[in-house]
C-alpha cells in the first residue's frame, strides 16, 4: 500500500485530518503524520517534527495556504509522487513549485478518493 504523510494531524475526531488518518489506516495504508503538537490517532503516534519518513508516496495537506510556506521545501525534499490539496488547502503558488519539482499536485479530498476506490 501507499505510504502517506498527513500534514496537519489532530487528535480531535471532528477534524478532517483525524478522519483521514483513520480512513487511511482502515484501508491498510501505511500512515505517518505531522501536527502542531504531538498526539495519536487510533494508536498511531505523531509529532510536530519535519523528519525523513522515507519513501512517501503521497502527502495529504490539512493546513491552509497561509500556513503552507513552512512546508514547501520539506515536502519537495521528501520527493513524494503526489500532494493532495484537500478542500480549503488549494494553493496555486505551491502547486507551481510542486510541478517544477516533478511532483503531481492533486486538488481532491482524501476521504472521497478512499471511499470511491480512487486513492
Amino acid at each position: 500500500m501507499k505510504k502517506t504523510l498527513v500534514i496537519g494531524a489532530s487528535e480531535n475526531p471532528e477534524r478532517y485530518s483525524n478522519k483521514a488518518i483513520r480512513a487511511l489506516l482502515g484501508h491498510n495504508h501505511e500512515v505517518v503524520a505531522i501536527g502542531l503538537r504531538s498526539g495519536q490517532v487510533d494508536g498511531m503516534a505523531f509529532g510536530s517534527e519535519k523528519k525523513d519518513f522515507g519513501n512517501i508516496d503521497t502527502v495529504t495537506l490539512y493546513v491552509g495556504p497561509q500556513n503552507q510556506p513552512g512546508y514547501y521545501d520539506y515536502i519537495i525534499w521528501l520527493k513524494p509522487r503526489r500532494v493532495i490539496f484537500n478542500p480549503g488547502t488549494e494553493n496555486p503558488e505551491f502547486t507551481t513549485r510542486l510541478e517544477a519539482a516533478g511532483i503531481y499536485p492533486e486538488v481532491a479530498c482524501t476521504l472521497v478518493l478512499l471511499a470511491t476506490g480512487q486513492y
